[in-house]
């Protein structure tokens, strides 16, 4: 391009943060909806040389058995994976008819009883070995870091913010720090600069989707993977799917459904994995698996 006179812009500024085993980013695999999810999506992993680190669910806690859960914790602390649940009742599933119309308030937490559901499942999940939890509501993170500040939660517990509480500018990314976060999900539709501003205001790892949900924007991003890591390492690459049905709460009733977006899940990451080795080997070769100390693996 610089040949014929259309130079591509400079590279965006690499930062030196990284996650506490050296590593720059990882991937992570969302809509891991339960243990027959789980077992397809690290078997894919392996057959595709992918490196997962962490799986997120999206259908909650609540949506899953005792014995569920921890199948999941054992396949976690087995492959030294972080496994991520979403927690409790949210607005978009309750009686009130806000969250019908707006997807901006979708994961709050109505009434401080749905609160306390909430604190109800990251206590039975913590119990079942969970390390990981997914918070979609304000209040609700500030009480758990209490509960993990007096021990009653465990303290190297992850609280990761849900892509349903907006996080698009460094201020914001500060607040979350404050409030208990320990990893953040920002905006789908971030610019690189606008990452790095959150990088300078955050030491947090920062939580991106590199293929966007058609519900949340339906952005194909693979091409900026190698700028993304190198403005807001560390960063998580969330391998979302386009052109996929909305599966919560899941469940049997759905067949193979979430298995086979879960495969389909892996096989972007590899994708992905093989441009950045193309455009950076040298990054491409320092992405993070796990186990790794700061990684909600499962405790079992």
């Amino acid at each position: 391009m610089a040949r014929l006179g259309h130079p591509v812009a400079g590279a965006a500024t690499a930062v030196e943060s990284r996650f506490a085993d050296g590593a720059p980013y990882r991937f992570e695999i969302p809509s891991v909806e339960g243990p027959a999810v789980l077992e397809t999506v690290v078997a894919e992993a392996d057959r595709l040389g992918v490196p997962v680190a962490r799986t997120s669910q999206g259908s909650g806690v609540m949506m899953l058995t005792d014995a569920e859960i921890s199948e999941m914790a054992r396949i976690g602390a087995e492959r030294g994976i972080e496994v991520n649940l979403f927690l409790g009742p949210r607005a978009a599933w309750d009686t009130g008819g806000q969250a019908k119309l707006t997807q901006a308030v979708g994961a709050a937490a109505r009434g401080n009883a749905m609160v306390a559901a909430c604190v109800a499942d990251a206590l039975r999940a913590c119990s079942l070995g969970i390390r990981s939890l997914l918070v979609g509501d304000l209040g609700t993170l500030d009480v758990l870091r209490e509960l993990k500040a007096d021990g009653t939660l465990p303290a190297g517990l992850v609280l990761k913010t849900s892509v349903l509480m907006p996080l698009t500018n460094g201020p914001t990314a500060a607040v979350l720090e404050r409030l208990g976060a320990t990893t953040v999900n920002v905006g789908t539709d971030l610019t690189v600069p606008h990452l790095a501003e959150i990088r300078a205001a955050t030491r947090l790892p920062i939580d991106l989707y590199l293929e966007v949900p058609d519900d949340q924007g339906g952005f194909v991003r693979f091409y900026e993977a190698v700028e993304i890591v190198r403005a807001a390492a560390p960063v998580y690459l969330k391998m979302g799917l386009r052109n996929a049905p909305n599966i919560y709460p899941s469940g049997g009733h759905l067949g193979a459904v979430p298995r086979e977006l879960g495969r389909e899940r892996v096989r972007r990451a590899a994708l992905v994995q093989r441009l950045i080795e193309e455009l950076d080997p040298g990054l491409a070769k320092q992405a993070g698996a796990g186990p790794a100390p700061d990684l909600g693996v499962p405790e079992i």
